[in-house]
């Protein structure tokens, strides 16, 4: 496209992590441009829907798939210096507990080493760990942990304020150019092969010469409400939602005063139970936030779709014995005794889209031209909130790079080893009524 050329106009569905940083970014490389930046919610709505609204997410770049460690340096960056990031960015450290040889943590320390990045990162042994932020971890369950390098310590990692965060990046884009409109988008509109734009709960029409799913958990069936016999247009098997459940932990005076101190804490055990725990501080309201173990799906046909009774808004409020029981586990699996003392409160069902590698798609539609995909954070996607919105300027323009133009395509070939999360067959209805003993492997 020449400088003379007009600017494609876009419709981007979903304010997200990927929303929201692809607006942003899309505004900064082209202010003229007609950008429009669409969700059920207002960007200033004291809750939402989105997965990214949240209290707090784990900033990290600690992958055993050293393109997402590449990614988490330069997003982490951002999170460190850029001022729009900075002031929502806490370098807490997180230390996370593996059963086993802890494999993930060698090949996360050797994939900083190859990358030849600065990290204060370390795996240590069960007792060292114990001893370090005045014992804050001496209860935890370490059964089957390496006594010698089973937790991977990594000071160079820490915690955003989630929703602040997303919040001040929409604020930016809207600040730029873009236009945000709340709304209901019941379907993408498809004529002669091209995708026009959107068409809204009461009926109104947006067009855009460029549309851009951002819509996470709600992907699915969004496809499939558009056009319900094209199968072509159906994300298939290339993604399911899935939820976990969290909640928050207030503290009391003493403890709350300590919390400056405190790393984000992971730990895996046990496996068999499901999938790993995790605690970050949350110093601005004086508690940690917790997530369980088990990951969940709600199949309704031949897809997974969020709760979405009374409203969605609502349902991931309406949470179960059982999962509120699942959350709390992870107060004892990183605490022990101490950890069952404490109460929890603000339970929340956590939905996302999950691929079968965990990798994101950003990728055009394979089924019309003018539909683009920008989605699929699979539970780990919005520490890169500073950077995704390039990369998908850059599938936009035809510019990605080919192997993550090939990691990230909407009809890239399937692994053949998927992922746990995506393999996790447990049904919401199967949890309305008995404890989570575990989670479907």
């Amino acid at each position: 496209m020449t400088s003379s050329s007009p600017s494609p106009s876009y419709l981007i569905i979903g304010s997200g992590v990927f929303g929201a940083s692809t607006a942003l970014h899309l505004i900064q490389s082209r202010p003229s441009a007609s950008i429009t930046l669409i969700d059920r919610d207002a960007h200033t709505a004291p809750i939402r829907v989105a997965a990214s609204w949240d209290w707090n997410k784990v900033i990290r770049s600690d992958y055993a798939d050293i393109v997402y460690t590449r990614l988490g340096l330069e997003a982490q960056a951002l999170w460190r210096n850029d001022p729009l990031f900075k002031p929502f960015y806490h370098e807490s450290g997180v230390a996370w507990i593996s059963s086993g040889g802890n494999p993930f943590g060698e090949r996360a320390v050797r994939n900083f080493e190859e990358l030849g990045a600065k990290q204060d990162v370390r795996s240590i042994g069960v007792e060292e760990t114990k001893g370090l932020w005045d014992g804050f971890l001496k209860g935890a369950d370490f059964t089957e942990v390496d006594g010698e390098k089973g937790v991977l310590v990594n000071n160079s990692s820490g915690w955003a304020e989630a929703k602040e965060a997303l919040q001040a990046t929409i604020q930016a884009a809207v600040d730029l150019g873009v236009k945000y409109v709340v709304a209901e988008v019941k379907g993408v509109v498809v004529e002669e092969g091209t995708c026009k734009g959107v068409v809204m709960a009461e009926g109104e029409r947006l067009e855009a010469d460029r549309v851009v799913l951002c819509t996470g958990a709600y992907t699915p069936k969004l496809l499939i409400d558009s056009a319900p016999e094209w199968e072509g247009l159906h994300a298939g098997g290339r993604m399911v939602a899935m939820a976990v459940t969290e909640a928050t932990v207030p503290l009391e005076e003493v403890e709350a005063r300590k919390l400056g101190t405190r790393p984000v804490a992971i730990n895996d055990n046990p496996k068999e139970r499901g999938f790993e725990v995790g605690c970050l501080p949350l110093s601005n309201i004086n508690a940690f936030k917790c997530w369980g173990q088990v990951i969940f799906r709600n199949s309704t046909g031949d897809i997974s779709t969020p709760l979405q009774s009374p409203s969605y808004k609502e349902a991931q409020w309406n949470v179960p014995e059982s999962l509120q029981d699942d959350v709390r586990w992870a107060l004892r699996s990183l605490f022990g005794a101490d950890g069952e003392k404490l109460p929890m409160e603000n339970f929340r069902i956590c939905w996302d889209a999950v691929t079968p590698s965990e990798d994101f798609i950003i990728s055009p539609h394979s089924a019309t031209k003018g539909l683009y995909v920008a989605t699929c954070g699979s539970f780990h996607g919005f520490k890169f909130l500073p950077v995704l919105g390039k990369y998908v300027v850059e599938m936009l323009d035809g510019k990605l790079d080919p192997a993550l133009k090939k990691k990230w395509a909407w009809d890239r070939e399937q692994p053949s080893i998927i992922s746990h999360k995506q393999l996790s067959s447990v049904e919401y209805r199967d949890l309305l009524d008995k404890q989570p003993a575990e989670n479907g492997q």
